[in-house]
């Protein structure tokens, strides 16, 4: 039953999902290109919400927890999370909205999709080439030091990349290390992303009807004494004892 609505209600998501990153692809080049920062994240944060709301009409539901009720705003925060669909990024956007949000992404998605590649490229995101790994520590050491400078926050996916089944992958310790040696005073937070790859287990032949999501952020650690290695293998078993699931194997002792 599910399957049938999910037919039903698909092609109305993507009509609409199409609408609204063209609509925002003018909004923020505008928003930002004549009001500002502030203007454009605005529209960016509103742009996440349309779109999680779009996806309400397939029956999708999302939960936010926030387990640290007074994260501070005036220090940089390096978001640690597990990544499941391409639907995690409003997410992430939105459950710390407060904390102006940025991505370590792909050149891939720097060009050619509506309003996502202009935010990655103007909105403070970086993007690298995977095959080429020095030239990437660069970029990720900048973003560093930019969510330092103004107390952002730097969102990266230690998987490297989406985990379609909902298994956690092994996670990779060099984006976080890098990111900690340009941001010293950074605060950490993992953060657990649960069924958002339900939402394309079938690449949208359809969006089956009714997923629940949930993004979580866990309570923060301080860096100060943990080896990067260390570090990345205690968020990574916050999170797998979240989901229910093994530590992944590059995490484990």
């Amino acid at each position: 039953m599910r399957i049938v609505l999910g037919w039903l209600t698909t092609p109305i998501f993507l009509l609409l999902l199409g609408l609204i990153l063209l609509v925002f692809d003018v909004v923020q080049r505008i928003a930002l290109n004549v009001f500002g920062y502030q203007a454009h994240k605005l529209s960016i944060d509103l742009t996440q919400r349309c779109i999680l709301g779009a996806l309400n009409i397939t029956g999708a539901r999302f939960r936010f927890e926030n387990l640290n009720p007074s994260l501070p705003t005036d220090r940089p925060i390096i978001m640690v999370s597990n990544h499941q669909s391409l639907f995690d990024i409003p997410m992430n956007i939105l459950l710390l909205r407060k904390h102006h949000v940025k991505f370590v992404s792909k050149k891939e998605l720097g060009r050619g999709i509506p309003t996502i590649s202009y935010n990655l490229r103007y909105g403070g995101s970086v993007l690298i080439d995977r095959k080429k790994p020095e030239e990437a520590k660069a970029i990720i050491a900048g973003m560093g030091q930019y969510i330092e400078k103004y107390k952002r926050t730097a969102c990266i996916y230690p998987e490297g990349s989406r985990a379609r089944n909902g298994q956690l992958k092994p996670f990779k310790v060099g984006g976080l290390a890098t990111l900690l040696e340009n941001a010293p005073s950074a605060l950490v937070v993992p953060v657990v992303i649960e069924n958002s790859w339900k939402i394309v287990r079938y690449n949208f032949k359809p969006i089956p009807f009714g997923v629940k999501c949930s993004v979580t952020a866990l309570e923060a650690i301080e860096p100060a004494g943990w080896e990067p290695e260390a570090l990345l293998q205690e968020i990574a078993g916050r999170i797998s004892e979240r989901l229910g699931q093994p530590l992944p194997q590059s995490a484990k002792p």
